[in-house]
C-alpha cells in the first residue's frame, strides 16, 4: 500500500459552457503512485477536463470525491495537494528566479533534501539566478513552472501540454524530472496530444470519447 494515499473518484463528471458540452458522463477512480495522460486534440476538452479536477472549474454534472487515506478532502482545500504547472499560468515577472523559488516555497513545502540553491543547480539555471523572470526566454519560464511542480512536496501534480516551449536539452530535462523517484508515490496527470511527454505506463484516457 502506499503511503499517504490519495484517489480522485469522479463519477458521471460533466462540464458544459453554454449549450456545448465539452465533456460528459466521465466516471474514473485515479489513484496515487500512478500517471493519467489526458489525450485530445487542440479544443478538445483536456485542460478544462483538469481544471474540474483540481477544483479550480465548478464541473456542470457529476460529483467528485477527494479522498486520503480514508479521510474525505474538499473541493475548497485540494489547492493545498496539488502542484500545477500550465504555459497560460504565469510567474511573478518582477521577482528574480531565486524570489519567484523562495516566494513559492513559503506558501509551499518542497519536497525533502530540496533547498532553494539545489533547485536552481536541478534547473540547470545558476547563470540565471539574479535574473529577472520578465527577462526568461518562454522556454526557460516553462521550466520554472515546472521545476516549481516537481519540487513541491504535493499528492497530485497536474501537467498541461508540459512540453510547450521547451527545446530538445530542455525537453530531455522534463522527461528526466518526470521518472524521478521522489515522484513514485504521486498521482500524476499529464494533458497532451503528444505521446513524447507522457511515458509508456501512463494510463491513456481520450477526452473525445466522453463527447
Amino acid at each position: 500500500m502506499i503511503a499517504d494515499q490519495l484517489t480522485i473518484e469522479v463519477n458521471q463528471l460533466a462540464k458544459r459552457y453554454n449549450r456545448e458540452w465539452i465533456f460528459k458522463n466521465f466516471t474514473h477512480t485515479f489513484k496515487s503512485g500512478q500517471t493519467y495522460a489526458i489525450t485530445g486534440p487542440n479544443g478538445s476538452g483536456k485542460s478544462t477536463l483538469l481544471q474540474v479536477l483540481w477544483g479550480q472549474l465548478p464541473q456542470s454534472e457529476g460529483k467528485i470525491d477527494y479522498v486520503k487515506n480514508g479521510n474525505a478532502i474538499g473541493v475548497h482545500d485540494i489547492f493545498r495537494h496539488v502542484a500545477v504547472a500550465a504555459p497560460y499560468m504565469d510567474l511573478i515577472e518582477e521577482l528574480t528566479l531565486a524570489e519567484q523559488l523562495e516566494f513559492h516555497f513559503k506558501l509551499r513545502k518542497p519536497r525533502a533534501g530540496y533547498s532553494i540553491g539545489s533547485m536552481i543547480d536541478r534547473l540547470y539555471m545558476s547563470d540565471s539566478r539574479d535574473k529577472q523572470i520578465t527577462n526568461f526566454s518562454s522556454g526557460m519560464k516553462q521550466r520554472v513552472k515546472l521545476g516549481l511542480a516537481f519540487f513541491t512536496e504535493t499528492d497530485v501534480i497536474f501537467l498541461d501540454e508540459p512540453g510547450t516551449n521547451l527545446d530538445e536539452k530542455a525537453f530531455a530535462w522534463y522527461k528526466e524530472n518526470l521518472a524521478n523517484p521522489d515522484l513514485k508515490n504521486s498521482l500524476i496527470f499529464i494533458a497532451s496530444n503528444q505521446k513524447s511527454e507522457y511515458s509508456d505506463r501512463a494510463e491513456v484516457i481520450s477526452v473525445a470519447a466522453y463527447k
